[in-house]
C-alpha cells in the first residue's frame, strides 16, 4: 500500500509519501533533483539524479507518473525512452534502470524495462489508476 502527499508545479511533481510492504515501512520525500528516503528502523538514504532523467521506486506506481506528467504522454505521440535512477525495495539498492514509455491512448502507456511490460492505465491528471500486477488505486 502507498499513500502519498502530491504537489504539481506546471509539469514537475514533488511529494512525500509513505509505502508499507509485507515487511517493511518505507517513507520518502520527492524533490526535483533529490530523493529522501526512510526505511523505518532500518535507515536513509538520500538519492540524486546525478544526470538519470528521474527517480523510480520499486512497488510505487507514484512514480511511473513523473515522465507522464513531464513529457505529456498521455497526449498522441512517439514511444520514449529515459534513464532512470531505480531504487529497489527493501534493499534500497540503486542503480541505473533504461526504461520506455509508449503512449497508446486512452489514457494508457505501454512502460518496458529489462525484458518487463505493462500496459498502465492513468487517470486524466496522469496518476495511475490501475498498474496490472504491481497496484490499482482504491
Amino acid at each position: 500500500m502507498e499513500v502519498a502527499h502530491v504537489e504539481q508545479r506546471e509539469r514537475e511533481l514533488t511529494a512525500i509519501g509513505t509505502q508499507l510492504g509485507a515487511a517493511y515501512e518505507l517513507r520518502y520525500q520527492l524533490e526535483p533533483e533529490l530523493l529522501r528516503l526512510e526505511l523505518v528502523g532500518r535507515g536513509s538514504l538520500d538519492v540524486r539524479l546525478d544526470g538519470a532523467d528521474f527517480f523510480d521506486v520499486g512497488w510505487s506506481p507514484l512514480f511511473n507518473s513523473l515522465p507522464v506528467v513531464r513529457d505529456r504522454l498521455l497526449e498522441p505521440g512517439p514511444a520514449r525512452d529515459y534513464v532512470m535512477r531505480w531504487v529497489d525495495v527493501p534493499s534500497l539498492q540503486v542503480t541505473e534502470s533504461k526504461q520506455r514509455y509508449e503512449p497508446l491512448g486512452d489514457l494508457r502507456v505501454r512502460f518496458r524495462s529489462e525484458g518487463f511490460t505493462a500496459d498502465i492505465q492513468f487517470d486524466e491528471n496522469a496518476f495511475v489508476i490501475d498498474y496490472p500486477g504491481i497496484a490499482r488505486r482504491a
